[in-house]
């Protein structure tokens, strides 16, 4: 017999993540889905504030069994769609403050947080909403870009390229459990990388990733991160443009949609306490096959907790 959850057409319906119930009460909840639609601190293309609507839309098509880790998260897991941080655009402040906020009440609800941006500023106030909870963590981060830069604007320390280094200076990251897959692409001189290594970064170069297997990263990140709460941040651009056009900063060269894949569901088992994905740009993806990968990706992020 079909589950009733999932016997509507995709087409149909109101679109929360996974058809999952839409509440603020998270208090019998183990898994809660939040959107940030927020764009304003990106440095190229804008269009990250529609990430979110974006990936639920696509989430319809996920019918509820992940055959690659034998799971149903829809059905083994409480999952609420809590909705959207209420973003304040002109104001990144403002913004981080909601969502540090929106994120800490859902923390002390019980449940774990599955976020969706926005663009990668987002990550900041997350980790300091779960390190409350959790203390320094352990990263896993995949990403194009380091994002550990000081300022990309004089005098502005807050952006969708400074996340990380901001992160370091407020002790939310266990420095020697940080780990970066799949950086690459061109950068204003040397110093972006060797300025990241500085501050403890295990940086896994796209060019070093080809070097290598899947397998032999995973167990060198599950090594890094050992038992430690491990916070994951996935940029969509980490994915080559061929199969993620839908971003803000693409870059060339990248993963493809099935390599991200087994980088995910290869933490499987790992202390996972908290998830973001961002930098879905639905005005750069016509056919939508960013957005499908992303709720495909929010999808095994959920496997990973059952």
């Amino acid at each position: 017999m079909s589950d009733p959850v999932f016997a509507a057409q995709p087409y149909a319906g109101i679109a929360t993540f996974g058809r999952m119930p839409h509440t603020t009460d998270v208090q019998n909840a183990d898994v809660a889905i939040l959107g940030i639609p927020y764009d304003s601190s990106t440095s190229y293309r804008a269009g990250t504030r529609f990430g979110p609507r974006a990936i639920r839309e696509q989430s319809m098509l996920l019918w509820g069994y992940n055959n690659a880790q034998g799971v149903a998260p829809f059905r083994s897991l409480k999952i609420v769609d809590y909705g959207d941080v209420d973003v304040v655009p002109p104001s990144i402040a403002a913004t981080h403050q909601q969502i540090e906020l929106t994120a800490a009440k859902i923390l002390e609800g019980g449940a774990k947080l599955i976020s969706l941006g926005g663009d990668h500023s987002i990550t900041l106030p997350l980790l300091r909403a779960h390190a409350q909870k959790h203390g320094p963590m352990a990263v896993v981060h995949f990403d194009a870009h380091p994002d550990t830069w000081d300022s990309e604007y004089p005098g502005q320390p807050y952006s969708h390229g400074t996340p990380f280094k901001r992160a370091f200076d407020e002790g939310l990251m266990d420095k020697s459990a940080y780990v970066q897959i799949g950086i690459r692409g061109p950068t204003n001189g040397p110093q972006d990388y060797t300025d990241a290594l500085a501050l403890g970064t295990r940086m896994i170069t796209l060019d070093e990733f080809r070097q290598r297997t899947v397998a032999d990263v995973i167990q060198e990140v599950r090594a890094k991160i050992g038992d430690r709460p491990t916070y994951v941040t996935l940029d969509i651009d980490v994915v080559d443009p061929a199969f993620a056009p839908g971003t803000g900063t693409p870059e060339v060269g990248g993963l493809t949609s099935y390599e991200i894949l087994q980088l995910v569901r290869g933490l499987r088992g790992a202390n996972t306490v908290g998830f973001d994905l961002v930098e879905v740009s639905p005005p750069y993806d016509p056919a939508q096959i960013t957005s499908i990968l992303a709720a495909n990706l929010a999808f095994e992020f959920l496997s990973l907790l059952v």
